[in-house]
């Protein structure tokens, strides 16, 4: 970032002031993004695009309007405050609307969270890695054919400039390779992959070992059954279990909560999980993958707690739904530059257990271990929970015939109080989870 772009920004959202504006802000996204894939050896794609994104938010009254814009011509300054405010006057008030309190905003020292890389692979080492993570993979016994290998570069610079004198900027640089590769033959092909992504390049998986991993989990797929319809204790991956932080974040957004909308909204300082799970937010996290100095309301980036053992402690929010629910912004709200603010978290995860994968899934006679899921069918009011999935049996404690084509049904109140935890935490994803455990859900299958 240059001086003289921050400057750029600084002067419109003087501008916005001085046009009549009672209070504004404006966001600046630069990013750039290199990509390369292959496929059976073949260059699939290069690709590099380069985006800047520019939005100025305008507060007359009780009214609030955004307009965007992909340049930063500061001859086109005055037709875009005019713009904007013309819309604000148009628009009913919203009471709630409104800049963070300045009291809460701040910037955590961007060196501090280590979120770029001097690394910039060109597209000769992007596809260098992508060949190696496919041919790796194709090596795999059983492989019979990819759906493609891909690594990527990118880098994002974020500005937020308001009215209350806050300047604050960082970037954040991300590195990823990807392999997705097919085994068998015919109706009986099976598909799977490996991913990672990291910030910095010096943390990313070798490529080699991502394709061998994707090689034999397709493998590992062939001649799946389909289980019979039951109750059955469920293990799920990592990948899999993320998705129940998802559902968790859905139910206890402020805004879900502020419109009644979650079956979750008389639950804050209950007990919802078991005692022994404890998941956290945290913006701070070095390297993390969503880590932020501050929010898209220049709020200071701080850890939070949601939920302590077991006890619901807290919802997600931005300062719209913290005025609409008598509260304080917590630092989350995630923006670009044509939307508005909303709640969102950072660097999602539940804290580890204390038992092996292995340890527990060992007393489950008849059980699923799901590595995938499809679909979804989440009844935000009452929790109700349905979802496609596919993965393996486990028989006598051991994982053990591939399965697939049924879908798991519960309630996701029930499923988050029979929940236990493995030790295996790893943070790859932004939202991640450890090996997990729901005692009994329901199965339609056979």
């Amino acid at each position: 970032m240059s001086e003289q772009t921050l400057e750029k920004i600084s002067d419109l959202v003087r501008r916005a002031r001085n046009a009549g504006a009672d209070a504004a802000d404006a966001v600046f996204v630069s990013s750039t993004a290199v990509g390369a894939g292959v496929r059976n050896g073949v260059t699939e794609e290069l690709e590099r695009s380069e985006t800047t994104d520019l939005g100025l938010r305008v507060f007359a009254g009780q009214k609030t309007a955004i307009v965007s814009t992909t340049t930063l011509d500061p001859a086109r300054f005055d037709g875009l405050i005019e713009q904007v405010l013309a819309m604000a006057r148009m628009l009913p008030d919203d009471k709630y609307a409104g800049l963070a309190p300045q009291a809460l905003t701040g910037t955590l020292t961007r060196n501090a969270l280590d979120l770029t890389d001097t690394a910039e692979p060109d597209t000769n080492a992007l596809l260098a890695r992508a060949r190696m993570g496919e041919e790796a993979a194709l090596a795999v016994e059983g492989v019979t054919n990819s759906a493609g290998s891909s690594a990527s570069f990118g880098r994002t610079e974020v500005i937020l400039v308001t009215s209350q004198d806050f300047a604050g900027h960082y970037a954040r640089t991300r590195h990823s390779t990807s392999v997705c590769v097919l085994a068998g033959k015919g109706d009986r092909m099976q598909r799977d992959y490996d991913y990672h992504g990291t910030v910095h390049l010096a943390d990313l998986d070798d490529a080699a070992t991502l394709g061998h991993n994707a090689g034999r989990n397709a493998v590992a797929r062939l001649n799946p059954t389909r289980p019979r319809t039951g109750k059955y204790p469920v293990v799920f991956h990592p990948r899999a279990a993320n998705s129940f932080l998802g559902h968790l974040v859905g139910a206890i957004s402020g805004s879900s909560i502020a419109r009644g909308t979650s079956f979750l909204k008389d639950k804050l300082g209950q007990q919802i999980f078991a005692k022994e799970i404890t998941i956290t937010d945290d913006p701070t996290r070095l390297r993390g993958l969503r880590s932020r100095p501050f929010d898209g309301e220049a709020v200071q980036g701080k850890p939070l707690t949601l939920v302590e053992n077991g006890v619901l402690q807290s919802w997600i929010l931005d300062t719209r739904s913290a005025r609409h629910l008598g509260l304080t912004s917590n630092g989350r709200a995630a923006r670009g530059a044509s939307s508005q603010p909303a709640p969102s978290p950072s660097n999602l995860s539940f804290l580890p257990g204390s038992v092996t994968p292995a340890a527990l899934m060992a007393d489950i006679k008849e059980g699923v271990y799901i590595t995938e899921m499809m679909g979804s069918s989440i009844n935000g009011l009452t929790g109700d929970y349905s979802r496609g999935a596919s993965g393996f049996m486990i028989r006598d404690g051991q994982i053990a015939e591939a399965a697939e084509e049924f879908t798991l049904a519960g309630n996701l109140l029930e499923i988050f109080a029979s929940m236990t935890l493995a030790d295996d935490l790893q943070f790859r994803f932004g939202s991640d989870a450890p090996t997990l455990r729901v005692d009994a859900l329901s199965l339609a299958g056979a």
